[in-house]
């Protein structure tokens, strides 16, 4: 391990994530903003954080909420300009707020510049830019490869008569980083950002960058052959063997690591989607000092809460990473609320929010929370009308998409749109939000907001929280001692 990252800032720091779009509208168009991210810091670091995770807001179709992004050097529109971004780091900077801001280098969006000079024919200076592939003699796309959001992973294109590939949605084609340009041109936005004064980077779907150049299909799953997988989504039906965790990532993740080791404490967290091999995964791309800082995986993500499980996570963790480091977090913009996964019908979510937080402020490494986690906000119940998740519109009702743990942050219980903004939002407020804005509880002394605090205060005081060993105690029931 490199002697830096011994001391380095993200070393047990609390992260604290925002979504753009759903924390504070300045402009009176209902969706969030950078200024209104700025105008919120105060609240944000009387938490006792130490980082803000910015969610995308590059310029983007939106087609999945920033997630495909259409330039990476400048700000859409719906958020600000260059210089809100520029107001907003040097007010996180004084406040003692490290900046994190999200970065999609798997795939673009299908209207930047790249894929549309990519797309115009099979000679152009980058027409290798993204994965394309010829058609099988039948026309059928070149393997079995399928979409996280359902479907093949395969898109025909007219123009080039050649399929493109898409991990995600058709309007996302991957990037072809088998392509040494590609990798050069991707670090070159990275640069961009560093220029600028972040602090460091959170990469979306980082196993995703490398494809099998061979483009080999994957097998099916046990479960699938034998006829016993009941998963709602047919990409959970194939071991992913050849679509993603490449073992050519390693040396892009180097690379990665050489041009933030060119700036003063700079770090990365890397997001892992790797179904049973995510932690051997997180350990690959943490170890050696060289790759990433930090990753977090899914294990703790789920609807699974029980003492056996959070403590195999924890024991699978620590067997599997020698000198890596891992980021926990209970929520984010990708899953229902934690206090809605896990209250059982006998439990208060107010408990249950209280448990995380204390819980979560005792996992040696560092931790994330997400905005609104902080009040013990639930998962709200969107009707369909109101989705503007591609993965909810599309898998309704059985899956109800990632909109519920996306709508804005209540700030003021009796103003209008609980603060959030002047114009209807984005996406509504649940009535049951707002008795939990965050005027109400910050006069509150036990509240869930004041749980928040305390636990983090504690982990600050505490060391052996941050980076001391762990110990599990056997217990009967469902009883978690350490």
């Amino acid at each position: 391990m490199a002697a830096s990252d011994k001391k380095g800032w993200w070393r047990g720091c609390v992260i604290y994530q925002i979504y753009p779009r759903s924390f504070q509208d300045t402009t009176g168009d209902g969706s969030g903003d950078l200024a209104g991210i700025t105008s919120r810091l105060a609240h944000v670091a009387s938490l006792g954080v130490g980082a803000i995770w910015l969610s995308p807001f590059f310029k983007s179709p939106m087609a999945d909420m920033g997630y495909d992004v259409s330039d990476y050097c400048d700000v859409d529109p719906m958020f600000g300009t260059l210089e809100d971004f520029d107001a907003l780091v040097a007010e996180a900077h004084r406040l003692g707020l490290k900046i994190i801001i999200d970065q999609v280098l798997s795939h673009s969006s299908d209207k930047h510049d790249w894929f549309v000079e990519s797309r115009a024919s099979r000679d152009n200076p980058k027409a290798d830019w993204y994965v394309w592939a010829d058609t099988k003699p039948d026309g059928s796309a070149p393997n079995n490869w399928l979409s996280v959001f359902g479907g093949p992973a395969w898109e025909w294109d007219s123009t080039r008569r050649q399929y493109y590939m898409h991990n995600f949605l058709p309007s996302q084609p991957d990037l072809n980083f088998h392509n040494p340009e590609v990798q050069d041109a991707l670090l070159g936005t990275v640069r961009f950002w560093l220029e600028r004064g972040v602090d460091g980077f959170r990469l979306d779907t980082v196993n995703y960058y490398v494809h099998d150049r061979w483009l080999r299909s994957n097998p099916p799953l046990a479960s699938s052959v034998a006829g016993t997988n009941s998963e709602t989504n047919t990409y959970l039906y194939q071991e992913h063997l050849f679509d993603k965790t490449q073992p050519e990532n390693l040396a892009f993740l180097r690379r990665f690591r050489a041009l933030l080791d060119e700036y003063d404490d700079r770090a990365a967290v890397g997001e892992i989607g790797d179904e049973g091999r995510s932690l051997q995964t997180l350990a690959a791309y943490t170890s050696g000092g060289d790759k990433l800082h930090m990753c977090y995986t899914f294990d703790l993500l789920g609807p699974q809460f029980s003492a056996a499980h959070v403590r195999g996570c924890v024991e699978a963790f620590e067997a599997a990473v020698s000198d890596g480091w891992v980021c926990w977090a209970f929520s984010n913009h990708d899953v229902a609320r934690h206090v809605s996964r896990w209250t059982r019908p006998d439990s208060e979510p107010d408990a249950v929010a209280r448990f995380s937080i204390m819980l979560l402020a005792c996992l040696r490494g560092s931790i994330c929370l997400y905005e609104g986690e902080e009040l013990g906000l639930e998962e709200a119940e969107l009707a369909y009308e109101d989705l503007r998740d591609p993965v909810g519109i599309r898998f309704w009702p059985g899956v109800k998409g990632r909109d519920g743990c996306r709508t804005p942050m209540v700030w003021e219980a009796g103003a209008d749109n609980a603060g959030f903004s002047t114009a209807r939002p984005w996406l509504p407020i649940p009535a049951s939000h707002r008795a939990r804005a965050v005027d109400v509880q910050n006069a509150d002394t036990v509240s869930v907001l004041a749980s928040y605090r305390a636990a983090l205060a504690l982990r600050g005081e505490h060391e052996a929280l941050i980076s001391g060993s762990i110990r599990f105690l056997d217990a009967e029931g469902d009883l978690l001692a350490f």
